[in-house]
C-alpha cells in the first residue's frame, strides 16, 4: 500500500511524525508512527504535512518526497546514518542524497530532522509515495 504524504505530519513540540486518524472542526486525531499512540492535535499547535515541505537548493526548492526516494535510492532501501551523527557526517549524508542542496540555507538540524523522518518512514515500509492528486487544470 502506498503512503499518502499528505497525511503524514510533522506537530511541532512533538517529536517523530505522525499519520493523519480523523478531523474534526476544532482538533485532530493522528497516530505516531514510532509507538502508534493517538493523540488530539488542537487548532493552536503548528501542523505541516510533509507534502508540502521543501528544501533548498541551488536552483529550485525540491520536496520532500522527492528527497525521500533519492535517499531511498542512496541508501539502497536501507537506514539512513544516525540523525544523531556530528555535523560532517550528516552534510555528507546530505550530499549523496541531494547534492546541489544549498549548505548555506539547510542547517544541520534540518538534515537531522530529514534522517530522523525517513528512518521512521523506512522502518514503517513507508517509502512507496501516492502520487500527489492532479491539479483540475484540463488537458488540451
Amino acid at each position: 500500500m502506498k503512503t499518502e504524504l499528505e497525511k503524514i505530519l510533522s506537530v511541532s513540540g512533538k517529536p517523530g511524525i505522525f499519520k493523519l486518524i480523523t478531523g474534526g472542526k476544532a482538533t485532530i486525531i493522528v497516530e505516531s508512527l514510532i509507538d502508534g499512540k493517538r493523540i488530539p492535535v488542537h487548532p493552536t499547535q503548528k501542523v505541516s504535512a510533509l507534502s508540502d515541505i521543501t528544501m533548498f537548493t541551488y536552483e529550485d526548492d525540491v520536496p520532500l518526497r522527492q528527497i525521500f526516494l533519492n535517499a531511498k535510492e542512496a541508501f539502497n532501501g536501507q537506514p539512513a546514518p544516525d540523525p544523531k551523527s556530528e555535523g560532517k557526517v550528516l552534510r555528507e549524508a546530505m550530499k549523496l542524497i541531494l547534492p546541489e542542496y544549498d549548505a548555506e540555507r539547510v542547517y544541520d538540524s534540518d538534515i537531522k530532522k530529514l534522517l530522523t523522518w525517513y528512518n521512521i518512514l523506512q522502518a514503517q515500509n513507508m517509502l512507496e509515495f501516492e502520487e500527489p492528486a492532479a491539479d483540475s487544470a484540463t488537458e488540451e
